[in-house]
């Protein structure tokens, strides 16, 4: 990975300006949720050492000394665009303090396709501690993700809602074996967009 050509004040202001952490919403348990949108994590132009500092003094404090769930979107994710680096996440998780790893209860990974299971599962156990890796569920659906947290109390960005839609009738970009690129097929004629529409209502 090539080394930021950002100031690191200006990396800090783009992490703010692009909210990839957020502490909002509870779950279903009362915990409070570190929402990560993955999306909007610019890996080529932030340093580990700009985002440690980041987390430190932003979003730890926020925290709090109770137990947290995070729920990370990882819907659209591009590894030449979004992905740090095996080293990198290393490095950033190493770095977080034993009491905010001790109150982490949960990690909900939405719509994590088939490349990001088979990382974690080749490299999960090895990467991250047993505990941490015990404590991952993969949501391929947002109505799984609002039976584990209070949906009034988390905003998902539209390109998730969409993304969900496509995978209702297109179930085989969650084992990649049909492409996730966007508007590269047609909507089929049959589709019924009152069904669509009834997805995103699923409380």
């Amino acid at each position: 990975m090539s080394s930021p050509t950002l100031s690191e004040l200006a990396q800090e202001h783009l992490l703010e300006k692009l909210d990839v952490f957020k502490v909002k919403g509870r779950d279903k348990r009362g915990r409070n949720v570190l929402l990560i949108i993955g999306k909007h994590f610019p890996a080529r132009m932030v340093s580990s050492d700009v985002l440690k500092k980041y987390l430190e003094e932003q979003i730890y404090p926020k925290l709090g000394e109770k137990p947290f769930s995070v729920v990370y979107i990882h819907t659209d994710v591009q590894r030449s665009e979004n992905f740090p680096g095996i080293s990198f996440l290393r490095s950033i998780y190493d770095a977080i303090p034993t009491n905010v790893k001790d109150n982490l209860e949960a990690v909900y990974f939405l719509h994590p396709g088939l490349q990001a299971r088979l990382f974690l599962a080749t490299f999960g156990r090895l990467f991250f501690n047993g505990g941490l890796y015990s404590k991952l569920k993969y949501v391929s659906r947002l109505e799984f993700l609002w039976e584990h947290v209070r949906r009034p109390e988390i905003k998902v960005p539209e390109f998730v809602h969409d993304h969900d839609d496509e995978l209702e009738y297109r179930p085989m970009m969650d084992y990649g074996l049909e492409s996730d690129h966007p508007r590269v097929y047609s909507e089929p004629p049959s589709m019924d967009p009152i069904s669509v529409y009834s997805m995103r209502c699923i409380a």
